[in-house]
């Protein structure tokens, strides 16, 4: 990952870090139901956010370097590589 995008990357997790100790909290002083699952849902949007900005690296690196090679086999491996991820994610 270039420095820019790692940096973003880490801020991210920083802040999925916050929402899961603001979930936990909110678990443990059993608060009412719908703040939890507000927390909860700011978390996935947050999860959503870094999927993003990992897969726009890995697209912009990994298959268009397979893409440029001219290999089709490669780059036909690479994007059902990612499309695997995401349907694994998807069942998740």
């Amino acid at each position: 990952m270039s420095k820019d995008t790692t940096k973003r990357a880490l801020h991210r997790l920083k802040i999925i870090q916050g929402q899961l100790s603001g979930l936990e909290k909110r678990i443990a002083d059993d608060v009412y139901c719908m703040d939890i699952l507000t927390q909860s849902r700011a978390i996935q949007k947050s999860l959503a956010s870094l999927d993003a900005l990992i897969v726009s690296r890995h697209l912009e690196t990994h298959i268009s370097e397979k893409m440029t090679s001219g290999d089709d086999k490669q780059t036909k491996e690479a994007l059902k590589e990612l499309a695997q991820i995401y349907e694994f994610n998807s069942k998740g």
